[in-house]
């Protein structure tokens, strides 16, 4: 190619594809090679967004059949289409892509889809289906390539996308199974869980730590999990899954507890694997590069580079929490630096949520973080039952949570589990990003009624005591 293009990224996903138009906004040459026919990655194409629709559809089933009549709203039985359910979330899919083909165009930067390697600093190879290969010239290179499922340690798993399944083939079955047993308790696993309770099934969730969503605040989750029993859902924690197997019909998982005793089986009709992600940095041509790795993640340093000069890593293939925004952020600050401009990343104050219902969500430290640390800490809280919007609206199953610094009041962690939790939860974020205090929040008027004023609530109680409890 005679044009030698100033960064090519290798990934389309949230982190690559927000790169490429950021450095091309910034006036870089920018190209951006995809494997997959469509842009988006996992996140648009089989993860966030099509998880998010079936969350909110058959949340919406849910409530139709359980939560109308409270409020006075008689209806029949309502029935579920879920071929008509799943239309909705490839129609949401395939908007979102063609939204993400449409910036690549309005911004020019030009796609390549191929599989995309290196086989040289400053050269990017991307062979084609059909076996086509072409190679980019390129100043700057950006690995944004994602993450894929990473199975359960020591333990074969034969996925078929149908009987045996990751996230992939959990929002895209074809009819809801009478029994589905999930391993893993963190977030997929909870996320696709209430999917599939919500719609009919019967959901027991085999997790191996004593405790659901992993590093979440332990006051969250304990009374999150509490939450999620009410609903239905069965709890198998402190439980090493030791095999995942097909049966005559359906499949069966063997456990047993993680500080030894007898083991257990269930049998399920669909048994989903939601046991987290690992870096997929496959093909990519790394090691004969020379590009160190650590724990099977690129390597970085401050400012996205690895070991290699004009060679760059961003999301789920560098340390760090794998969350889209996140890998968002750090492609902007990479564009940014790459132009010349000082990108940066404050990696303490990215939010995380759980988009099940309620919701959980969580920025800054959880209380058990800044015990280890030494931090002397106030904590505030306030419940929902207490919130007059929330009664209004039959949603008063939560909290929201602050932890403040003990001697500047300066907020550190804010952790709430209720009703649209993941929208509040950017109050705290901007508070949090402005080095703001627990006061500074309680003393900012609030609209009334809202669910928000809880947020407002636990700040006071943070720094001084709640006006409505």
């Amino acid at each position: 190619m005679s044009d030698k293009y100033d960064l090519v990224v290798i990934g389309s996903g949230p982190g690559g594809y927000v790169c490429a138009i950021k450095a091309a906004q910034l006036g870089l040459k920018t190209a951006i090679v995809e494997k997959w026919s469509t842009l988006g990655g996992t996140c648009l194409n089989i993860g966030c967004i099509p998880s998010k629709a079936l969350l909110h559809a058959s949340e919406m089933f849910h409530e139709a059949e359980h939560g109308l009549e409270a409020l006075g709203v008689k209806v029949s039985k309502p029935k579920l289409d879920l071929k008509a359910m799943m239309a909705h979330k490839d129609a949401t899919v395939k908007s979102n892509v063609d939204g993400v083909g449409f910036l690549m165009k309005k911004n020019k930067i030009d796609v390549h889809h191929g599989w995309g390697s290196i086989p040289a600093a400053g050269k990017v190879s991307v062979k084609a289906e059909d076996g086509k290969e072409t190679v980019l010239e390129t100043k700057n290179i950006v690995i944004a390539t994602g993450s894929d499922v990473a199975g359960i340690p020591g333990v074969d798993v034969d996925f078929d996308e149908k009987v045996i399944v990751s996230s992939t083939g959990a929002i895209a079955l074809e009819k809801v199974p009478e029994n589905l047993v999930v391993v893993g308790g963190g977030v997929i696993g909870l996320e696709l869980g209430s999917v599939w309770m919500r719609l009919g099934a019967k959901v027991t969730v085999v997790e191996y730590l004593d405790t659901i969503l992993g590093t979440m605040d332990n006051d969250v989750s304990k009374q999150f999990q509490r939450m999620l029993q009410k609903q239905g859902m069965v709890f198998k924690l402190s439980s090493k899954v030791t095999g995942v197997e097909k049966a005559k019909k359906g499949a069966k998982v063997t456990f047993e507890p993680v500080k030894g005793g007898d083991v257990e089986t269930l049998e399920a009709d669909v048994v989903l694997v939601a046991t987290g992600r690992k870096p997929f940095t496959e093909g990519l041509g790394l090691e004969e590069l020379g590009v160190e790795m650590e724990r099977g993640k690129v390597k970085t340093d401050g400012h996205f580079k690895t070991n290699v000069d004009g060679i760059y890593a961003i999301g789920d293939v560098t340390d760090g929490p794998m969350l889209a925004h996140k890998a968002e952020d750090e492609g902007v600050a990479i564009a940014e630096i790459l132009a010349g401009q000082a990108g940066h990343v404050n990696y303490d104050v990215i939010p995380g949520v759980v988009y099940t219902q309620p919701e959980v969500a969580s920025v800054g430290k959880t209380e058990e973080e800044l015990k280890a640390a030494g931090i002397e800490y106030v904590s505030g809280k306030f419940p929902f039952t207490a919130n007059g919007r929330a009664r209004a609206m039959n949603a008063t199953d939560g909290f929201v949570k602050f932890l403040a610094d003990k001697k500047t009041d300066r907020v550190l962690g804010v952790h709430i589990v209720g009703f649209g939790a993941g929208e509040m939860i950017h109050e705290a974020a901007v508070l949090m990003e402005f080095g703001g205090s627990s006061e500074d929040l309680g003393r900012t008027c609030h609209a009334h009624p809202t669910m928000s004023e809880a947020v407002r609530e636990a700040a006071l109680a943070t720094f001084a005591k709640p006006l409505h409890m």
